[in-house]
């Protein structure tokens, strides 16, 4: 069982900059997500697209402001967990004890959700014989190109990620994109390429085709798409990736005897904390009289709650308000020296 003072559900920016807040008020935590990376919405949704209501950053893009954010965090030296969720959440006296999809079991004296809207799933095919091949012929997101090298790969999708990587493994694989529209929604220069590389002969474009079937016992051999005019075409294939983004669902949340509005959690305003006492809600998933589902609202709150969560943790302290400027102690948590 991992111990802590206090498990922060989210690794978007709004949990990051929580466990800043966190940190220099002397507060371990651990961070579990179920993405496979840092960043939530940010790296998800929009990783190179322009943010411009963050203060004083005048313009910047989501990945380039969690680059930021685990830096400003690296000197509290954060385990992330990703590719995890939590699924069960129990009072076990002064403590929750916290158990994931994993199978791992954390003890904090309090809870920060941070998840968003709840947690990120990919939206997935509708064909039920993808089932028994999903996360190893069938997959909707990649952890190591290297896997398709020399392989056979069908790209289902009409954004971004379907081009940019029907281009990434063009260079080494045998690509077919399909998509059930003539026309793509991705940035232009991808689109460009890709129609490039088609003519070229390094990317097989079917556009006004959908996923029908899959063929295949323990291994897929082979899968059929319909056009829109009825007609159907059998593909051999090694891998298919599905790139249709991701949906959003409250998930286990919804056990966890938490007063719910909807698909969003009250809070009170003071530390943004729960019906349940240690478990504190930030970021788009809380609810309040005035909420803005802003970046640096959600700041704002984490801060709060960092506050809110130090009497749980060390109930014989008082915490004491200190300006980072001028604070020795939190210069020595962040690891400041004198001329810095």
């Amino acid at each position: 069982m991992i111990d802590t003072d206090v498990l922060v559900i989210g690794a978007g920016p709004t949990g990051l900059f929580c466990v800043h807040q966190l940190g220099i008020i002397g507060l371990k935590c651990e961070v579990v997500d179920n993405l496979d990376k840092i960043g939530g919405q940010c790296i998800e949704l929009y990783p190179d697209k322009p943010i411009y209501d963050i203060p004083a950053i005048p313009v910047c893009t989501g990945e380039e402001l969690t680059n930021n954010l685990i830096k400003q965090i690296k000197p509290f030296k954060t385990n992330f967990h990703l590719s995890d969720r939590v699924e069960e959440v129990k009072k076990n006296k002064n403590n929750w004890i916290v158990k994931t999809s994993k199978g791992k079991e954390f003890k904090s004296s309090s809870i920060i959700i941070a998840g968003g809207v709840g947690s990120f799933e990919p939206r997935k095919f509708p064909v039920k014989e993808c089932e028994k091949f999903e996360g190893k012929q069938i997959l909707y997101s990649i952890k190591d190109k290297n896997a398709f090298k020399n392989k056979t790969v069908s790209i289902f999708g009409g954004g971004d990620s379907a081009l940019d990587w029907a281009i990434e493994l063009s260079i080494d694989s045998k690509v077919q994109l399909i998509h059930r529209r003539d026309e793509f929604r991705g940035a232009q220069a991808s689109i460009d390429k890709v129609k490039e590389l088609s003519k070229e002969g390094k990317i097989e474009l079917l556009t006004k085709y959908q996923l029908k079937s899959v063929d295949g016992d323990s291994k897929i051999k082979s899968i059929s798409v319909k056009h829109d005019d009825g007609t159907v075409k059998k593909i051999e294939t090694n891998y298919v990736l599905g790139f249709f983004g991701l949906i959003m669902k409250l998930g286990p949340i919804v056990n966890w005897g938490l007063n719910l509005d909807k698909k969003h959690i009250p809070v009170d305003t003071e530390k943004f904390e729960t019906n349940q006492k240690g478990i504190f809600a930030i970021g788009d998933i809380c609810t309040y009289p005035g909420k803005l589902k802003l970046i640096l609202s959600g700041f704002h709150e984490g801060a709060l709650a960092a506050r809110g969560c130090f009497k749980y943790a060390k109930p014989d302290e008082t915490l004491r308000f200190e300006f980072s400027t001028t604070s020795k102690s939190v210069h020595t948590r962040l690891g400041v020296k004198k001329n810095d």
